[in-house]
């Protein structure tokens, strides 16, 4: 298998992974907001980007939003837009402070900078763009960006920055470097 073709292969594996995260593990974080659901979809995006850069991690980011958010039940193009607008903030950020500072200081950097970042992205987006799509007043969103938005989007990014950043390199190892995995045999008795 060529590089190409393996680096393909694992960011459609990641893809997948990522929409089937976003399907199968949501769950509201503020019961005062429940349409604002937690998944770890960008777990998978994240790792993507740390191994191929911000680049491939937006390309993932797309994929994963359009198949979760047209064929799997998800929002439409609200959906698909609002998730690649904080999704890609977060996989571009990081990724792109990690691919300059290849360290565990500079995947934390770019994880907490990405986590920040999608907090204010997604404040602006939520201003712009929630009137339009939900038909609700600018200021019912307004005052809901200080006390619910900004504070899920922070805690949302922070608990999959914090997955990624303790699984990536366990991760990477085995399915982005496709270093085979050591697993004991059992001894066979010989009688």
């Amino acid at each position: 298998m060529t590089e190409r073709t393996q680096k393909l292969a694992v960011m459609a594996m990641l893809t997948a992974i990522g929409a089937v995260l976003i399907t199968l593990v949501h769950f509201p974080l503020f019961p005062a907001a429940t349409f604002l659901q937690y998944d770890p979809a960008d777990v998978a995006i994240l790792v993507g980007a740390f191994a191929y850069g911000p680049i491939p991690g937006l390309v993932i980011t797309l994929a994963a939003s359009f198949i979760q958010a047209f064929f799997l039940g998800g929002d439409g193009i609200y959906g698909f837009l609002m998730h690649v607008i904080a999704t890609g903030t977060l996989v571009l950020i990081s990724s792109s402070i990690y691919q300059v500072k290849h360290t565990r200081g500079g995947a934390v950097l770019g994880l907490v900078c990405g986590t920040f970042a999608m907090g204010l992205v997604m404040m602006a987006a939520n201003h712009f763009i929630t009137p339009h799509f939900m038909g609700a007043p600018t200021e019912a969103v307004d005052a809901m960006l200080l006390p619910v938005i900004l504070p899920f989007n922070l805690l949302k990014a922070g608990i999959n920055s914090a997955i990624t950043f303790l699984v990536y390199k366990a991760v990477s190892r085995h399915i982005i470097h496709a270093k085979p995995m050591h697993i004991p045999q059992k001894a066979e008795n010989n009688v």
